[in-house]
């Protein structure tokens, strides 16, 4: 007479080879960069009302294949949009490219991935820089911040989704 013991080995034995044959079972390899990152970085901590700060948000394609298509938003953080005394706005977009600076368009908050150019190579990366523009009027002693999403298409036929992405902050100081 068989265990029960016996009975449920064999099942989980032929239910483990049945996922590994057709792929579905967890890999022991180490775990993969993400397909594409997105990173961003401020020129300065600290502004005053009438100042501007390089808000620079740099996309790179950590796969074989290229990035095609990218689609990005970016919205202010919560705690900027409980402070209506800081008054701001995005005012010029610039793409970094090998012969300089070139403009771009579209400043937010909707579609910024067509800002990063056409493709992007495996391994290389594409950075775009806004200008924020805080308004003479603006209040004081607030920090002013953003997230984003982003989603990335591959001529692998592959996508990616990441978010939320959070900026440095930036914070308005009086005189």
């Amino acid at each position: 007479m068989r265990s029960p013991r016996t009975r449920r080995m064999g099942l989980a034995t032929v239910l483990g080879l049945l996922l590994a044959v057709f792929g579905l079972a967890p890999s022991a390899s180490a775990a993969d960069p993400a397909p594409a990152g997105l990173t961003f970085a401020t020129d300065t901590a600290t502004t005053k009302p009438g100042g501007t700060v390089q808000l620079s948000m740099t996309l790179t394609n950590n796969k074989t294949y290229d990035v095609l298509f990218t689609h990005q938003t970016i919205e202010p953080t919560w705690l900027t949009t409980q402070r209506p005394d800081l008054k701001y706005s995005f005012t010029g977009c610039t793409l970094a490219t090998a012969s300089g600076s070139t403009p771009c368009a579209g400043t937010g908050p909707s579609n910024l991935g067509a800002n990063y150019g056409a493709t992007v190579p495996p391994g290389q990366s594409r950075t775009v820089t806004l200008t924020l523009q805080v308004a003479a009027d603006s209040g004081c002693n607030g920090n002013i911040g953003f997230y984003s999403y982003f989603y990335a298409e591959f001529s692998d036929a592959t996508n990616t989704s990441g978010g939320p992405v959070f900026t440095p902050e930036t914070r308005v100081l009086c005189a």
